[in-house]
């Protein structure tokens, strides 16, 4: 929900006029749970004034899971999340540790999950899950031919010299694990594609909306270091960086598709994280920021 506010006022006060049925402590509560954008960005609190004209929106109440984990959407087919940094996608061959894969099956009591693509252990945001092969398979179909839109938000030491553009090279991954870029196509080699526009910047970071043409792993965490801009918090690709975020400063914003199985548009966002707006206090949502790239033809 957004709306424009009539006269300067206090955030609190507003939110009362336009929620008269619920207390200052539920609307407190939206306030520190980030539900409040104040011109864009993240509500300061309950105190903030608020100028005449401005707009004022609450975002979509997320459905709380477990271990932060959050359902976005769900339905006989296939079921979208929000994880949180520091959980893993799909369990690992051990098994031992918790994912958002063994806590879906759990929670849903379903004998099938389907994993249809993942995002890093920290990194946090839009993932999906299918409940059918049928669904899985188109799905993987869509990530495999690049048919619907990733947008992630991210964090970097210093900015590109560039405002915006394209990043394209072959990735190949080495005994470490670890992805680099190589001058030629190696056997191994895949091609990776990352736009990107910086959002906002201040003099030690900048806030990058990025696009993924391709999904490679650690696509973006890999370009991003060999442009001399490192992710934040990334101990892999930029080791002994100052980490003032305390996370892998890298977000899955935002998700778009067409359902599997009805081909109905599809769209899920997630909200940047608060570590984000501290490091950089002038970036904006990733949902009306995040520039509309043009694939490549």
């Amino acid at each position: 929900m957004r709306w424009t506010v009539p006269q300067s006022t206090s955030l609190l006060d507003e939110l009362a006029r336009i929620f008269p049925e619920s207390s200052r402590g539920t609307l407190r509560g939206w306030i520190e749970l980030g539900r409040i954008l104040v011109a864009g960005r993240l509500a300061a609190g309950p105190k903030q004034p608020i100028e005449a004209e401005s707009i004022v929106e609450l975002l979509p109440r997320k459905v709380a899971l477990t271990d932060g984990l959050a359902l976005l959407y769900e339905d006989d087919q296939i079921v979208v999340v929000d994880k949180p940094e520091r959980l893993l996608s799909v369990d690992l061959d051990e098994g031992n540790e918790r994912s958002v894969h063994s806590i879906l099956k759990r929670r849903f009591n379903k004998i099938k999950i389907y994993p249809v693509h993942r995002i890093d252990r920290d990194t946090s945001g839009v993932l999906i899950f299918a409940y059918t092969e049928e669904a899985r398979d188109r799905l993987k179909e869509m990530f495999a031919e690049h048919d619907l839109e990733r947008e992630y938000c991210a964090v970097v030491h210093s900015t590109p010299k560039a405002r915006e553009g394209t990043w394209e090279s072959f990735l190949v991954e080495g005994r470490d694990l670890s992805v680099r870029s190589v001058a030629t196509s190696l056997q191994h080699a895949r091609q990776a594609i990352t736009h990107y526009r910086v959002l906002a910047k201040v003099p030690a970071y900048s806030a990058l909306a990025l696009r993924l043409e391709t999904g490679r792993k650690h696509q973006i965490r890999a370009h991003c270091a060999e442009q001399g801009c490192p992710v934040v918090g990334d101990a892999r690709y930029a080791p002994g960086r100052r980490n003032r975020a305390g996370r892998l400063c890298l977000h899955a914003a935002k998700l778009t598709f067409a359902h599997p199985i009805t081909g109905k548009r599809m769209s899920f966002t997630s909200p940047i994280p608060l570590a984000f707006y501290k490091l950089v206090p002038t970036l904006r949502r990733p949902d009306e920021s995040i520039p509309q790239f043009r694939p490549q033809s």
